[in-house]
Formats: structure tokens, sequence, C-alpha cells
């Protein structure tokens, strides 16, 4: 199925008023997973995609849901959609070569009128729905939110030769991870402004680089992101855990 026809089919699709588009990039190339679409890895029979979508789609603070992904996995996303009743989603479009590529291509199909969006990545399937609505909530205030991990490791610095230099001081100090919530207008404005735009790790940092304030909100120690196989381990680890509660 080519992109244009995903793109008529969720041409009528339903926005719900006052909410906030949800950009979900799963477009990588999936190396640490021997060759393996992470995405469609199933975490206890059920997709780790498929996860990541129904809790957007729970979300009452979610207005709509475009689906960025690798050409060979529209059709494959599709179905999934389709399965698990993400009624949220208006288009599925295909990824560029890096991650800022991706995002972009997301934002390109938004409207006029979705003036924040939030950014997320597929691979995390855990993100909970209240994590999702303090980052959209956040968006009001500031021109940037994304959710964040505390550390608990101690952090050492070291240098190009393997000798510890210093302890850093790991009070001040979090993890970033996604959701990411931007103001559309001036993301775009900092992409075009910043040079080096495509070597910022996320998009957050491309706010900070341009000036904007981001706020963090702390969220859950679940919001793992699945890069190798052992992830899969950890993450039906989770799901059996959260069964038992």
């Amino acid at each position: 199925m080519s992109e244009t026809q995903v793109k008529l089919k969720y041409d009528i699709c339903s926005n719900q008023s006052g909410g906030v588009a949800a950009i979900i990039v799963a477009a990588g190339s999936s190396s640490r997973m021997k060759g393996i679409n992470k995405q469609f890895m199933p975490i206890l029979g059920i997709p780790v995609i498929a996860r990541t979508l129904m809790a957007f789609e729970s979300c009452v603070d979610i207005s709509k849901i475009v689906i960025v992904t690798a050409s060979d996995s529209v059709a494959d996303m599709q179905v999934i959609c389709e399965k698990y009743m993400i009624s949220k989603l208006c288009d599925i479009v295909v990824g560029g070569s890096n991650r800022h590529q991706s995002v972009m291509n997301g934002i390109k199909r938004l409207d006029p009128s979705d003036e924040k969006v939030m950014i997320h990545d597929g691979a995390r399937p855990f993100v909970d729905v209240k994590t999702i609505s303090e980052v959209a909530y956040a968006l009001k205030s500031f021109d940037a939110a994304l959710c964040v991990c505390k550390i608990n490791d101690t952090v050492k610095q070291v240098s190009d030769d393997g000798i510890v230099t210093t302890t850093v001081d790991r009070s001040l100090l979090y993890s970033a991870q996604t959701p990411q919530g931007v103001d559309v207008k001036k993301y775009i404005s900092a992409c075009e402004m910043l040079p080096d735009v495509e070597n910022l790790t996320d998009d957050a940092s491309v706010m900070e680089a341009a000036g904007y304030t981001v706020k963090a909100i702390i969220s859950s120690g679940k919001n793992i992101k699945i890069t190798t196989p052992d992830d899969i381990a950890i993450a039906e680890a989770i799901v059996k855990m959260e069964s038992e509660l």
C-alpha cells in the first residue's frame, strides 16, 4: 500500500477539539534487534507499537495521532491500528533518514489549527496516560515540555583513556524520555534557525538551543525504551507485575 493511499484513507478521521496532536515516531532501523523490527515485537502477545498507540488513544488530551514509520512498515501499521481500534489515527507517513527528518515529516501532516504537538518514541510502550496528560497540560504555559526520569546510579565522568576524572553530583540529573511536547510554530522556527539541528538528540534539545523554556515532568520509571532483545524480557516482567497489582 502506498503512502498516498493511506493518507486518503485517514483524511476523514475525527479530531477532538482542544486536544493536542501526537506524532508517534516508529521509523528506526532497529539495528540492535538482530534484524527484527522492534515496533512489531510482541510483549505477551501485544506488539510494542500497539501498546504505545493504545496509551495515546486512551488519553482524553490527545486529539489525533500521526504515525511516522518505515516505507515497508506502512501496511503493517495500518493493520495494527485497525486491529487495536486506534480511532484517533489521522495519518501514517514515511520517515526520513534521521529522527529529526522523521519528526518534520510528521509535523508537515498537521493542520494549521494544531498549535501544539506531542512527539513520542513508538518503542516506549509503557508511557502512562497520566504522564501524557501532564505533558499536554504543561504546554499550556511553556514553549516545550518533556518527561524525565531521575538518575539513581552514581555518575562518573571518564576521560578518553578510560580514567575516572570526577564523580558528578546526581541530585539534579535526569534522563530525558518521551513524550516531548512543543509549540509547533516555535519548533519550526527553531529548526530553521539552528545550523546543527539534525545533530541534536531530541526535540527538547532543539527548543533549549533556540532559547525557549522547557518544562520537565517526572515520569514513571517503567517508561523504558525497547532497544535490544533483552528489553523485551524486561517489558514482559513489567506487564506481569502490573497484572498482579
